[in-house]
Formats: structure tokens, C-alpha cells, sequence
């Protein structure tokens, strides 16, 4: 590689006299991780985010009660202990004393208490909010019916925090790794406002403080002297660099100009695995690649004409044609080999079909529903761009033909293609991907559940799906839980508002000399933990 770290010699002194020793001064190296990202961010606001991008930017300048290490574990953050009651209902936390905000000032109970107040705040506008509602009074609090100070948390005393349930909740230590359960800063928020993410404003508690955010060009990022482990913290500065195309991104990484890249052209896969060997990364991950219907948008109000859709669509081309082999074919909305659901989940009843009988029974039901090629109709895919989904759209179309679907498409990046899935219904059919935030199948169907505004993107509506969720979430038996929730999937299956079309696998290209990235199902890769070699 042409350029794997870059080194900024930084005098201890000024030379008195040309005779001093050539050893009289050492010279400290400053290091620099290069690192791709899948594109920039919409917001540094860690109670408005929603996707991975951010999540990879957040994890570095932000500690959460608890944190990842480089294997995906869950290991003590700025809560060194916690306690659980006997009941399973409440958390005692107990804050490390070395904690400090990068201002110098130290984090205590109150900043997690003032943050969690925030993110359930109905004017902070947080569209990830309920993933926080096992917390007591959270969902009642987001939804104007309870004041933010009757939320289940309580500072014992600065350096303990006590947060309460409504119901147990065997995966609620983990669920506080998301990003939604990361710390702000109130003097900053009170300040600046919504300007509190600003590079001039923020005061973070991670291991790195935000140096500058220039759109479509770079984040910069730098050492936090503040951060109680910043003396393992071998890495002093991060470039992060927003390549949507990811060939480009591989380009520049075989040029020597970033050391990993985000994701990977699958198209390039083979030759990228015959050029650069073990520098290429493939590994599980916790994930479904969907398109999502706008149930709201004639014809796809009609549960007929979304089940053709998805039933014509050849999963295992594009899993080995399109991806190359890097992702799986996917019948489910849960992924498989999750936690906490015994027996597996849910598949749709033509799976095992051959591909000529499910496209004779997809044209039926189109039939059925008025659509054929002497009726067409069109529909507009959007998706952010990628060639990957670009390729995944342009193959999908061509399996929509024979039923007298025509495609169009709308083409955006990614912080706008989310905000309009998010913020409005201007859609038809639309391309999207989640990735577990913890492993537990409620983490994927909650994402159609009516009230969950921010993912719900096919503006589903069922009140028979809400009630099962409701149902299983007040189980504490995980065997019982398990069956509920197949049931819930199976249902979402059956109304098909997402179309679920493959699981993923991590894609990512690391250099040799970048030490500590250790491939995992969450893909999470802390800068914290890492180090670069010249």
C-alpha cells in the first residue's frame, strides 16, 4: 500500500544549536485512520438517528451505559456494574468516578436521566424512541400522555442510576448499546439547541471528540484526552469519508488513500477476493435487505398485488447473480440464527415452490386484482445510490414484466432517500435494509408495528399484528414469547407490506496494517479498538 498511516512529526522543542544530538529530540507520530462510510450522515443528534452510518459515527464520540467491544461482546461502558432486582425490573447502575464529558466535567446520573427525558420528549421528534419504551412510562411519555419526569430512571446519587421497566426484559443490557441510549450533553443542548452537534458545540464523552463535518467531503474526528481509557486509545485522528459508490471507496483503498472500506461492489467481489486476498471481509450479519410497499398507494393496497410481487421475484439469483454470493436468500423477516426464538421463525407458504409455478400463481392473483399485460401498470422503485441496488432493481423489474408491471425509478442519496421514507408517503415502492440492533426477533417485527412512525415505512396497519406484539411483550416466558411472535410473522408475511429479499453478510475491505477489526454479526468496529502499523 502506498499510504497506510500518515505521520505528522511534531517537535518536542525547537533545535538550540545545530550541534545538539541527533537524538536530543524525539519526535511523537500522530496516526491517522483513513475510513470509509457508506455515506454521510443526516444528523449527529443521537435521539434523531436511525441508520448504520450514523450509528458507526456516534459509536466513536459517544459511551453508553454499556459498549461493544471489537467482537461484538457487551462489556461495561460508563456504568462499570449494574444489578439486577429479583424481578427483573429494575437496573442499578453504577457509574465509574473517571467518566468525564471532553469539557473536563464529569458524567453522572443526571446527563443519562436529562437524555433519556430528551429522546421521549414528543418535541425532540426522536422516530427511534420506542425502542426505548420497556423503560417505565417511556411510550405514555412519547406520546403526551406523561410528563417526562415520571419517566423510570432516578439518579441514587451522581454516580448511580436507577432505571425501572414496565415488564422484564431479557435483552434490555444490550438494547442500551444503540445509539438511542448514548448520553448528550445537556449544557451544550440547552445552549446551542439543535446546533449542539455542531463541531464548535458538541462535547461528547467517547473516545474521540468532532474536529469538522464537511458534507460530501469528510468528518473529522480527534483523540478525547477527557475519555477514561484514552491511554489505550491508540489511534489519534479519523478521516471519515462519505463513498456511496463503493467501487470508488476500492479504488481509493488499492491506491492507499483509506484504509477499510464500508461495503463492497459485489459485482467486483471475485476479483477483488483473487487481487486482495484476506483484505477482503465476508462475514454474517444480523440483517434483512427488504423493498417496502406503500400500503397507502393504490394498487399496492391490495394484499393480492403485493404477494405477485414478491412472489415472482427470483431470491436466489439475486443472491448469487446480483450479490455475488454475499448474501442469502430471505423468506422471513427475522433472520436466522437470532436469539430468543426457539424453533425459528415464520416463512411464507410458497417458498419451496418451483419459480414457474410461483409466477403462475403471482400472474393469478394480478389477474385477480385487474393487472396483466393487456392492463399494466407502473411503479417507481426508489432506492439510495449504489450500483448494488441499482442492479437489485433493475433485476427485479424484469421479473415484474411478465405480470404487466413497468418500473421506474428514483434515484437519491442516502440521508435523503431515509428522510423521505421516514418523513413522508411521496413513495410507491421503496428500497431498504435493517440490521439488528440487538439480537431478538422483536427488533425486526416491531418495525411494522402502526404506531412505529419512523420504520413503518409501508404505512402497515393491522391491529390483530399489534396485538400480538403487545402480547408478547408482556411475556416473560421466552418459549411462549417465541410462539407469539412466530405468529405475528407469519401474519406480516401473509399482508407482505415489506418484501423481504435477502440476509446479509458484512462486506468490508481492511488493511493489513489496521490491527484490532475483528469480523462480527453486529459489524460494529469502534475505532477505540484499533490501531495502525506503518
Amino acid at each position: 500500500m502506498l499510504k497506510l498511516a500518515v505521520i505528522r512529526p511534531l517537535l518536542a522543542g525547537a533545535l538550540a544549536a545545530a550541534g545538539v544530538a541527533a537524538g536530543a529530540n524525539m519526535a511523537l507520530a500522530e496516526t491517522t485512520y483513513v475510513r470509509g462510510n457508506d455515506g454521510d450522515p443526516e444528523t449527529l443528534d443521537q435521539h434523531k438517528t436511525s441508520t448504520v452510518v450514523e450509528a458507526h459515527l456516534l459509536r466513536d464520540l459517544y459511551e453508553g451505559l454499556v459498549v461493544y467491544d471489537n467482537k461484538a461482546n457487551v462489556i461495561p461502558g460508563v456504568a462499570e456494574s449494574w444489578d439486577v432486582s429479583d424481578d427483573g425490573l429494575t437496573y442499578t447502575f453504577k457509574l465509574r468516578e473517571d467518566a468525564n464529558w471532553s469539557n473536563g466535567e464529569p458524567v453522572t446520573a443526571e446527563d443519562f436521566i436529562f437524555s433519556l427525558q430528551r429522546i421521549m420528549t414528543p418535541e425532540t421528534a426522536a422516530k427511534y424512541a420506542n425502542i426505548l419504551y420497556p423503560i417505565k412510562n417511556a411510550e405514555k411519555i412519547n406520546k403526551g400522555e406523561a410528563e417526562p419526569e415520571t419517566l423510570g430512571a432516578r439518579a441514587v446519587d451522581d454516580k448511580t442510576l436507577e432505571i425501572t421497566l414496565e415488564q422484564q426484559t431479557p435483552y434490555f443490557i444490550e438494547l442500551l448499546t444503540h445509539q438511542t441510549g448514548l448520553p448528550v450533553n445537556k449544557a451544550a443542548v440547552e445552549e446551542h439547541g439543535t446546533d449542539f452537534v455542531k463541531p464548535e458545540n458538541i462535547v461528547t464523552n467517547g473516545a474521540y471528540t468532532l474536529v469538522s463535518f464537511t458534507p460530501g467531503d469528510k468528518i473529522v474526528m480527534e483523540k478525547n484526552a477527557e475519555f477514561h481509557d484514552a491511554e489505550n486509545v491508540s489511534i489519534d485522528r479519523i478521516e471519515w469519508l462519505p463513498i456511496e459508490d463503493r467501487a470508488s471507496c476500492v479504488r481509493r483503498f488499492e491506491a492507499g488513500e483509506v484504509h477499510s472500506c464500508s461495503d463492497l461492489p459485489t459485482e467486483q467481489l471475485a476479483s477483488l477476493k483473487e487481487r486482495l486476498g484476506e483484505q477482503v471481509r465476508i462475514a454474517p450479519y444480523l440483517g434483512t435487505y427488504y423493498f417496502a410497499f406503500n400500503t397507502e398507494k393504490e394498487p399496492l393496497d391490495d394484499v393480492r398485488v403485493r404477494q405477485a410481487l414478491s412472489m415472482v421475484v427470483d431470491r436466489e439469483f439475486l443472491a448469487d447473480e446480483i450479490w455475488a454470493g454475499a448474501m442469502l436468500p430471505a423468506y422471513s423477516l427475522v433472520p436466522p440464527g437470532i436469539g430468543n426464538y426457539e424453533g425459528g421463525g415464520a416463512t411464507v407458504d410458497w417458498a419451496d415452490m418451483s419459480p414457474l409455478d410461483r409466477e403462475d400463481r403471482a400472474i393469478e392473483l394480478m389477474k385477480e386484482a385487474g393487472v396483466g399485460p393487456d392492463n399494466p401498470i407502473t411503479l417507481e422503485i426508489s432506492y439510495n445510490s449504489s450500483e448494488n441496488h441499482k442492479n437489485t432493481s433493475t433485476a427485479i423489474a424484469d421479473m415484474w414484466k411478465p405480470l404487466g408491471v413497468n418500473v421506474t425509478y428514483r434515484v437519491q442519496d442516502l440521508s435523503a432517500h431515509y428522510a423521505m421514507l421516514r418523513d413522508t408517503s411521496d413513495y410507491q415502492v421503496a428500497r431498504a435494509g435493517w440490521i439488528g440492533d440487538f439480537s431478538d426477533p422483536q427488533n425486526f417485527l416491531f418495525l411494522v408495528e402502526s404506531d412505529n412512525t419512523g420504520f413503518n415505512y409501508a404505512k402497515y396497519k393491522n391491529p390483530e399484528y399489534d396485538a400480538l406484539m403487545e402480547q408478547a411483550a408482556a411475556e416473560g416466558d421466552l418459549e411462549k414469547r417465541a410462539e407469539i411472535l412466530r405468529q405475528a410473522e407469519a401474519m406480516f408475511l401473509e399482508d407482505q407490506p415489506f418484501m423481504p429479499l435477502l440476509f446479509y453478510s458484512s462486506l468490508s475491505l481492511v488493511s493489513p496494517k489496521l490491527e484490532g477489526w475483528e469480523d462480527n454479526i453486529q459489524n460494529v468496529h469502534g475505532t477505540r479498538w484499533m490501531s495502525l502499523s506503518e
